[in-house]
Order: structure tokens, then C-alpha cells, then sequence
């Protein structure tokens, strides 16, 4: 079987390609660098260089690979992100998971492509009412701060093209990503902020977070790509946390100082109204359904032990 990975050089793309091919797939890993096309052969898939915002560059890739499978991970989250400026930093993403899922889906429905998963989020992007752990029957944010509504209206038209196309549309929903190759990961900009304790817990730090490490993430994929009704599927940990646990933890397991804690309103000063959503309202998310219907199995099952093991390779 052929999958068509595009985004195959990213965080999540790095650590899928490899699995794919000892699983015996016929991979093509798609990357908008032409230098980073080495890593993918050396990776033992097929390279080509795509541009996903350029409807007949996808068009020929597609054309070309004639996959079964296409997989979306592609993303375009600067290595620091300046959270005071969320939709900015998050521009080319939001044009990757409208244009470039409308191009990908539009070349994958004239070339006989079956299925198709994509990358999208749980998390903040959940109502910020009733139950701290959502499904995916539960509604996202209806009211979401102004500094993330273009962010959340991408994320929409993403789950909504992919699961009103006629073709086996999965849509994962990632929770925070940690491990190898992230910013939750050695060398990543945020254990460099933790280390700096610039990375506060503000007010309570009631919001909830879930995260999922890299390589779990990944074979959450491989088990979409194999099997699955199409739909949501939240791809988080069994370990949904607030703020005020997760974080000195991180800290801790690196071997940093506690985070400092912060009043509300200087939290606001610094971060803006829609960075204390995340630090106070944020929802975690539940994968029973994942579990259950893909046959997922976690390596890491909480981010309480992935944070003191799984933080490199």
C-alpha cells in the first residue's frame, strides 16, 4: 500500500515516516524544502518537494505517487512561539489547514486517493464549559478570544472539509505534543523557557492540559491508516492535567527551578486575555474512543513518566 505523507520532515513526520516503512509501506514524504528531501530517503521513503499552497504543485505530487492513503501533518509553528502573538505565529498554519487541506483533498479526490487523516488539535480549541475532559461529541468553543479565533476557524474548516468529503476522512485530534524533535522536547524552545522560568503558573493554573508523546502520536496514525471507522479521534495521553501540576513537574524532571506563580493580572499583562485561557480555562481531552476503535496502545501512557524518560531519544 502507498501513503502520501505530506509534512513528512516535520515533528510528527520525522518520527511517522520510519514506522510507516517497517510496517512495509510504500512511503512518499513531501516536503516544501528541497534540502530536507534527504532525510526522508535516509528515512527509507520516496522524497518530493511539494508546495502545499499551490494547487498544481499538489496536484502533480499526487498525481504522480497515486496513494491509497494521503496523510496531512503539515504544520508551520515557528520553533519559539510568541503566545501574546498566537494568530499571528499561527498564519502560515492557518493557511496550511484551509488551503492546503483544500488542495490536498481536491487531488486526492481526481486520483483515486481512499483514505484520508489529518492533523488537528484538542485542546484549548474545547468549549470552556462543564466537564475539565472532553470527547469528540462534545462541542468546540463558540466564543474563543479574538487572538485565536482565526486559529480555531482553520481548525474548523480543516475537521469539516475532511469529514463531509467523500473519501475515508479521520480526523486526530493531538493533544500537546512532547518527545524528540518538539518544543517539549531536549533542545525545544519550551524546556528552554521552563529552564529560564519563563514559562509561570498563573493564578490557580486550573486550565487542563493533554499531551501525547511524538511517538505515540505516530502510531496512532499507523493504527488510522490501517483501520478505523472514519470521524474524531482524540490522540492524547490517559493523563489529562492542570497547569498547576504538569508544569513544576516538567520542571522538576528536568532538573530546572519550580516555575514562578503569577497574579491573574499580570498573567493578562504578559500574555493577553486568550494566553490566560490557556493557563485557566483550557479543557483536557479523553482518548477512550481511540483506544477502543483504533486499537491504540500508549508507550507512554501519562506525560508523568514521559517528562522524566521520553524527553529524547
Amino acid at each position: 500500500m502507498k501513503v502520501f505523507v505530506a509534512g513528512a520532515t516535520g515533528a510528527i513526520g520525522r518520527r511517522l515516516v520510519p514506522i510507516l516503512v517497517r510496517a512495509a509501506y510504500q512511503v512518499i514524504g513531501a516536503t516544501r524544502t528541497p534540502a530536507k528531501a534527504a532525510a526522508i530517503r535516509a528515512a527509507g521513503g520516496e522524497a518530493v518537494v511539494m508546495d502545499a499552497l499551490n494547487p498544481a504543485s499538489v496536484m502533480q505530487a499526487i498525481q504522480a505517487a497515486r496513494p491509497d492513503v494521503v496523510v496531512h501533518q503539515l504544520t508551520a509553528i515557528p520553533a519559539h512561539l510568541n503566545v501574546r502573538k498566537f494568530d499571528r505565529d499561527f498564519s502560515m498554519t492557518n493557511r496550511l489547514r484551509t488551503e492546503g487541506t483544500d488542495n490536498l483533498l481536491a487531488a486526492a479526490r481526481a486520483h483515486g486517493v481512499r483514505r484520508f487523516i489529518a492533523q488537528s488539535y484538542a485542546g484549548w480549541p474545547y468549549a470552556r464549559v462543564g466537564s475539565p475532559v472532553k470527547t469528540e461529541e462534545d462541542p468546540l468553543d463558540g466564543n474563543p478570544p479574538a487572538e485565536l479565533r482565526r486559529s480555531l476557524q482553520a481548525i474548523r474548516h480543516l475537521e469539516s472539509a475532511v469529514l463531509t468529503s467523500d473519501l475515508e476522512g479521520l480526523v486526530l485530534r493531538y493533544g500537546g505534543f512532547y518527545g524528540p524533535g518538539t518544543s517539549l522536547g531536549e533542545g525545544g524552545s519550551a524546556l528552554d523557557d521552563v529552564r529560564k522560568r519563563r514559562f509561570p503558573v498563573v493564578g490557580r493554573g486550573s486550565g487542563v492540559w493533554s499531551f501525547v508523546h511524538i511517538d505515540d502520536a505516530a502510531q496512532a496514525t499507523l493504527k488510522a491508516i490501517e483501520g478505523g471507522q472514519p470521524g474524531l479521534y482524540n490522540i492524547v495521553d490517559d493523563d489529562p492535567a492542570t497547569v498547576s501540576d504538569w508544569l513544576p513537574a516538567l520542571a522538576a524532571a528536568i532538573g530546572a527551578k519550580a516555575p514562578w506563580r503569577v497574579p491573574t493580572f499580570v498573567g493578562r499583562l504578559a500574555i493577553g486575555e486568550h494566553g490566560l485561557v490557556l493557563m485557566k480555562d483550557s479543557r483536557g481531552a479523553s482518548n477512550e474512543k481511540a483506544k477502543r476503535e483504533l486499537g491504540w496502545k500508549l508507550a507512554w501512557p501519562s506525560w508523568r513518566e514521559g517528562f522524566k524518560r521520553g524527553l529524547s531519544d
